[in-house]
């Protein structure tokens, strides 16, 4: 009997390891991206030069936030990912509003 709940467990954790969050976003909301980035957030993407917008639409909020010292004279900030089921943890990195920078799990 245990070995029976201990499978129905892991294969209701294996079955929505590849599905983003909830939508996070309405059809209203993003019609104003480009029809390529309305499709990377409809996946559940992200692309490097996507806005922080459009990053939080398509992955949600991120677990922490943090505004860097500039870099001439532009914003810098680091997001991190740490409980996204497929990627694992991700750290982005935003320069001047848009995203620069994805390093994978670490």
């Amino acid at each position: 009997m245990k070995k029976v709940i201990l499978f129905v467990l892991v294969l209701s954790f294996l079955s929505g390891a590849g599905c983003t969050k909830a939508v996070r976003y309405s059809e209203d909301e993003i019609k104003g991206f480009s029809p390529e980035v309305q499709e990377n957030i409809r996946k559940g993407q992200i692309v490097l030069g996507m806005s922080p917008q459009e990053v939080r639409y398509a992955w949600g909020s991120p677990d922490s936030v943090k505004i860097l010292e500039p870099f001439e004279g532009k914003q810098l900030e680091e997001w991190i990912y740490s409980t996204l089921p497929v990627y694992g943890t991700r750290l982005l990195l935003f320069y001047d509003g848009k995203l620069m920078y994805i390093r994978g799990s670490f």
